[in-house]
């Protein structure tokens, strides 16, 4: 796509809303559009990549990212990562996606006190 259609929003955020992945495709000034990363992040598990690191770091769109996939853990800011509630909604939706959490949670997971079925 061209500069422009890269950069144009309205475009951008249909794409994005049609196929996550087209987050990839965008200018990096919209990857840190708060609007479309979250739109992206809502129709593919693997948008949060392509977000600005700052947004990898917004609890709201990490949350809809692992509500998705529980392995756009992966992606999510280090802080996230130790986030309880974050890291519970992912494994709610993929068990494995514990291996991206903060080890901290991991080690609570293997001792029980992380327990997806709760949620």
């Amino acid at each position: 796509a061209s500069e422009k259609l890269k950069n144009d929003r309205e475009i951008v955020l249909a794409a994005v809303n049609s196929k996550g992945l087209a987050l990839q495709c965008v200018s990096k000034r919209l990857r840190a559009d708060r609007e479309i990363v979250l739109a992206a992040v809502k129709s593919s598990e693997h948008a949060l990549y392509y977000a600005s690191e700052k947004l990898k770091n917004d609890r709201e769109i990490v949350l809809a990212a692992v509500n998705s996939s529980g392995w756009a853990l992966e992606h999510a800011s280090e802080n996230l990562k130790a986030d309880r509630e974050i890291v519970l909604t992912a494994v709610k939706t993929n068990m494995k996606a514990i291996i991206f959490a903060s080890e901290e949670l991991q080690n609570d997971q293997l001792r029980g006190r992380l327990n997806a079925r709760k949620y």
